[in-house]
């Protein structure tokens, strides 16, 4: 950027590109819409599922276990339901907010002229990556709230029912809730770091999402080789599903720091990488 661009009067590098602007360019789009009605469509379709067919049989499996209780409240049901897409549905909106964000903006042959309003690149990108990552938690907090309404208006309010047994009371349960969801946002910025990471990279913006969503299934595939053994403990697949001892009689920590140090250390790398090669990127689109 010149000099003499800088010294204009009025002009604020961090003024360029309001989070303002940015959010209402974002939320006005109509992927957003339609990611918003698909999520908090999900409680609908399970609790019309339970309707149908009933609560799950008993199983040792957590996973199955936690499905048993989903009937007992409207707090069990909106688990059950961020249970249900935390291992691929809430992926999506990740992938699609961070890998979309800069990649449509080359698409569309628009990106250059931000740059000569002149918006600073570094300033560009944390716009973008926190409406984004604004709009992937929004999205995200629609399927537990969605989900307690439902869940709440079919099977009534009451303690959140354990898997192992026992219950909690009303406010223990706000509070392990939103640790478990807290948990979860951060388990899926790994997918948020490599969308936004190849966004700078393609001018395709499902190239981008396309991407993060198959290294995430991918991670999820290897998880599941227990060949592999202790390498398993590097993958953040491994732990994305570690929230589920919060929902003990007596919580366990040590999963869910494991995975979220992992988690924000692998998002940090794949963010920096981002910043540092679109800084030095030429920008012809």
């Amino acid at each position: 950027m010149s000099t003499l661009t800088e010294s204009a009067p009025g002009y604020r590098r961090a003024r360029t590109l309001p989070l303002r602007v940015e959010a209402v360019r974002q939320l006005k789009r109509r992927r957003t819409m339609v990611m918003g009605a698909v999520l908090a469509a999900m409680p609908l379709v399970v609790v019309t599922a339970y309707a149908l067919g009933g609560t799950p049989g008993p199983d040792d499996s957590t996973g199955t276990s936690l499905m048993q209780t989903a009937t007992s409240s409207g707090v069990n049901f909106a688990a059950a339901c961020l249970f249900l897409t935390a291992g691929f549905l809430l992926v999506v909106p990740f992938a699609l907010f961070c890998g979309d964000t800069v990649a449509s903006e080359a698409g569309w042959s628009s990106l250059r002229y931000l740059l000569a309003m002149p918006v600073p690149r570094a300033r560009l990108l944390w716009s973008k990556l926190v409406v984004a990552l604004g709009l992937a938690l929004a999205a995200m907090l629609l399927v537990p709230l969605v989900g307690l309404v439902v869940g709440t208006l079919a099977y009534g309010w009451g303690p959140l029912q354990l898997p192992t047994g026992g219950g909690l009371p009303a406010g223990e349960a706000a509070w392990r809730l939103t640790i478990v969801f807290g948990y979860v946002f951060v388990s899926q910025l790994v997918t948020a770091g490599l969308a936004f990471w190849l966004s700078t990279k393609t001018d395709a913006p499902l190239g981008a999402v396309g991407g993060a969503v198959g290294l995430t299934i991918l991670g999820n595939i290897l998880d599941a080789v227990t060949a592999l053994g202790d390498w398993r403990d590097v993958l953040p697949a491994h732990w994305q599903y570690a929230w589920v001892d919060a929902l003990q009689p007596n919580p366990e920590w040590g999963g869910m720091i494991q995975g979220s140090a992992l988690s924000v250390t692998y998002a940090l790398v794949l963010f920096a990488l981002a910043f540092r090669g679109f800084a030095r990127k030429d920008i012809v689109s």
